[in-house]
């Protein structure tokens, strides 16, 4: 142990009690103000060295490589400590690295299509399996919703489909709807099913575009819903509704002025948009560099302050925004039983690396919406300023009315199902 890094744990632990074990076997307790408690041992001097200059990454990498292990707890609590301690500047080296991660944001992000596609092929177009194994089975990736907080991940991630429909106000049948980063299609699915929409979903996944088409044969809607492996950029004829789950994290801050441009020209005049992002409670900021790197390259979780501003520019109205607090920390913890659960066959599918890596991954993002800000917003948006009722009752009203269908295991899910030959992109006209 190094003074150094003493002196660096010593000024980082605010809140907390934190007992490490150094690389030549120094015992050290680091006690803040009353909070979360947890030990760690590091293997290895060049890993105390790289916590020194980058902690935000080398930690997690440490983490990956067995060179940082738990000390008589979690995964989890370890991070809890660290994570808690982390919004202070208790660290001088990370909060120089966080400068110069904030000012080469921009490059960082810079996100033309060719490189939206190789981001997204990162994490998206892993074996389909293991997706299975921690989702739910409409596999649903983003935050769902708990009315009550006692919900199945099943009854939440459904109720979350039907709480978006609300805010799209499906008044009436055959409205064409985009989804724009559909996923596997369940949100695109259900509201062809329940809601008679005509759905058309974009992705840029290989592994989800041919999940997707599956599904919608599968479930006989192939005349409802068509899905299209396609950029949002390219998107030219207009459409009654625009729903976008979790793909605004992927569309890069310099990029923003564009995404809500194409909203408008695509959206029609009395047309209803409902966006739903990852956000922060924070200023801007920068993501963090080992899930930048790892997980989500190109990635950033804005806040409301950036979307706004956006959208200020390009002539449209928030008509509504809402936001969902600790969903997406409950939604995580369900991933992350179902991972725990599943760690044999995931690491069968992959290596102990990678599942070391996983569980970093969804740990750390569970404790950024308990302790450090993070939340999810959504946003209805218009091009009209009478697009939607004066009040908000419509949208209750349509949620209790919402079609209480379950969400059965579904066969086009199945990994060992073959797969149809890609179509050709038909939205560009």
């Amino acid at each position: 142990m190094t003074p150094v890094i003493d002196r660096i744990f010593r000024s980082f632990i605010a809140h907390g009690r934190l007992d490490v074990v150094f690389s030549d076997g120094t015992r050290r307790t680091y006690v803040g103000t009353p909070g979360p408690v947890a030990g760690l041992r590091i293997l290895s001097s060049a890993v105390e060295r790289r916590l020194i200059v980058n902690p935000a990454l080398a930690f997690g990498e440490a983490y990956m490589d067995g060179q940082v292990l738990p000390l008589g707890c979690s995964l989890y609590d370890m991070l809890h400590v660290l994570m808690s301690n982390s919004m202070h500047a208790g660290h001088v080296g990370e909060a120089a690295a966080r400068l110069v991660r904030h000012a080469k944001r921009t490059w960082t992000q810079f996100n033309p299509a060719w490189r939206a596609r190789r981001n997204v092929a990162h994490h998206y177009d892993l074996n389909g399996a293991l997706y299975d194994l921690f989702l739910d089975a409409d596999r649903q990736y983003s935050c769902a919703y708990f009315p009550r907080g006692d919900e199945t991940l099943e009854e939440a991630q459904r109720a979350k489909k039907h709480h978006i429909a609300a805010k799209l106000r499906l008044d009436r049948p055959d409205l064409e709807v985009l989804d724009i980063g559909c996923g596997w299609g369940g949100m695109a699915l259900t509201l062809a099913r329940d809601y008679g929409a005509r759905v058309t979903g974009i992705t840029l996944s290989h592994e989800q575009l041919a999940v997707a088409r599956d599904r919608a044969r599968a479930a006989g809607l192939a005349d409802r819903v068509r899905f299209e492996l396609l950029d949002y950029r390219a998107v030219t004829r207009r459409f009654d509704r625009i729903v976008s789950v979790g793909m605004f994290e992927h569309v890069g801050i310099g990029h923003y002025r564009r995404f809500f441009r194409v909203v408008h020209d695509i959206l029609a005049p009395d047309g209803v948009m409902l966006l739903h992002s990852i956000g922060r409670n924070d200023p801007p900021g920068s993501t963090n560099p080992w899930l930048d790197r790892y997980i989500f390259p190109g990635g950033y979780s804005p806040a409301l302050s950036e979307t706004f501003a956006a959208i200020e520019k390009s002539n449209l109205w928030v008509t509504d925004c809402e936001i969902l607090r600790l969903h997406y920390a409950k939604t995580i913890a369900h991933w992350r039983a179902r991972f725990a659960a599943n760690r044999d066959k995931i690491r069968a599918l992959y290596d102990e690396r990678f599942c070391r890596m996983f569980e970093f991954y969804l740990a750390g993002v569970e404790l950024s919406f308990r302790v450090q800000g993070h939340m999810n917003f959504q946003l209805q948006i218009t091009r009209a300023i009478d697009a939607v009722p004066l009040t908000r009752d419509y949208m209750f009203d349509a949620e209790r009315t919402a079609p209480a269908r379950g969400a059965a295991p579904d066969p086009a899910l199945d990994p060992a199902k073959g797969r149809q030959p890609l179509e050709t992109d038909s939205l560009i006209k």
